[in-house]
Parts: structure tokens; C-alpha cells; sequence
């Protein structure tokens, strides 16, 4: 008998029997072996959950993200004739102004000063293609920023420098980081670096003189 031979005769176990490793395994042992591989799925299974899920919160908004694109009210009721009111709205300033029958008549006046006085090429709701560029002649919502390069325009009530260098000698807005130039519409002259009229964002009318922006 060679060596090889007699390495594979073990004591206790018969001639032929062959290595354990080809032996047919016991019914203990297939349900242990089932029962592992059970185990080692689910492990598996819930560490892929664990990664999965973070992975698709990342698709989702945050609250902090949520909350800035959520609509926000604002009364103007309160607001005098002239008088204007800034309210934040996804992280932009946007206006809320009263305006004055007089102001309201200037609007309707042609100013051939106006780069885009029928609002053909700026962004607004379409019920605010309009002269005054609003549901109510008398409220004004705008977001208050330059279409230029960002800045925010002041209200020019009564400032004889500035009705120097509008069509009429209106009151207006004025940027004061390049000089550009809006009517009480948000409509921009001429000439000036802003190419655009100020954005009107969408927003509607409630009971009570409130508005909604957004």
C-alpha cells in the first residue's frame, strides 16, 4: 500500500470511505448550512438597505429647501399710499408697494423712454401684462433686484434728481449700483445697463388685503 494510500485511511472511519469533504452531509448539518446562508442574505440584505437609503434622501429636498420655495403671505392693507414693504420669498427680497392714484395715472401714460413698456421680453405673470404690471393697479409686487448685474434699486419719491432724468418727471426706482433706471411699473429706460424690466413674481390676491407670493 503506498503512502498516499494510507493518508486517507483514518481511524474509525472505512477503507474507501473517501475525504470528509465528499462525504454526504447529515440532516443536522444541511439545516445548519441552510440556516447560515439565511442569516448572511439578510445581513447582506440590510446592510444594502442602510446604503439605499441615504443614497435616495439625497434626491429629496431638504426642509430648509422646502420652506424657502413655499409660498408666503404678506398684508398690504396696512401699507400707506406710497409706501413700500419688503418680504423675503425663496431667498430673494420682493416688494410690496401701494401706489397712489397719481402714480397709477402716470403708468397709463405712453413714455417713449421705456425699453420694453408692453413687458414683451420680461418675465411676469400673464395676467400682469399690463401698464401698471399687476393684478391691482394699486398694489406693486416686483422682486427687488437689479435685472442688471443682482444689486437692489431704491424707491425715489419726490427726488427731483431723479424725476431730472425720467420721461415725464416721475418717481421711479434707481439702481444705485450702475445708474439703472425703473418706472413705478419696474419697467427700465433706455439706456441703461439693466436689459430687462423687473421680475413680477407669481402671486395671487386673498380675502382681507393679503398677498400670496409664490
Amino acid at each position: 500500500m503506498t503512502a498516499a494510500a494510507r493518508s486517507d485511511d483514518a481511524p474509525g472511519r472505512p477503507a474507501g470511505a473517501g475525504p470528509a469533504s465528499l462525504q454526504r452531509p447529515t440532516p443536522e448539518g444541511a439545516a445548519r448550512r441552510r440556516l447560515l446562508l439565511a442569516s448572511a442574505g439578510t445581513v447582506g440584505g440590510l446592510g444594502l438597505v442602510a446604503t439605499a437609503v441615504p443614497f435616495v434622501e439625497t434626491f429629496e429636498p431638504s426642509a430648509r429647501a422646502r420652506a424657502n420655495a413655499a409660498p408666503v403671505e404678506a398684508a398690504w392693507g396696512d401699507l400707506a399710499p406710497g409706501q413700500l414693504r419688503t418680504v423675503a420669498w425663496r431667498g430673494r427680497p420682493v416688494w410690496l408697494m401701494r401706489r397712489t392714484p397719481a402714480m397709477v395715472a402716470s403708468l397709463d401714460a405712453p413714455n417713449p423712454d421705456l425699453a420694453d413698456p408692453g413687458s414683451r421680453h420680461s418675465e411676469q405673470p400673464p395676467a400682469c401684462r399690463n401698464p401698471t404690471r399687476s393684478l391691482q393697479p394699486e398694489l406693486f409686487v416686483a422682486v427687488a433686484i437689479c435685472t442688471h448685474l443682482g444689486c437692489i434699486p431704491s424707491l425715489k419719491v419726490g427726488d427731483a434728481a431723479f424725476q431730472a432724468l425720467m420721461h415725464a418727471h416721475e418717481d421711479g426706482f434707481l439702481c444705485p449700483c450702475h445708474g439703472s433706471r425703473y418706472d413705478l411699473a419696474g419697467r427700465v429706460v433706455r439706456n441703461v445697463p439693466a436689459p430687462l424690466n423687473l421680475e413680477i413674481p407669481p402671486y395671487q390676491l386673498l380675502a382681507g388685503q393679503t398677498v400670496r407670493v409664490g
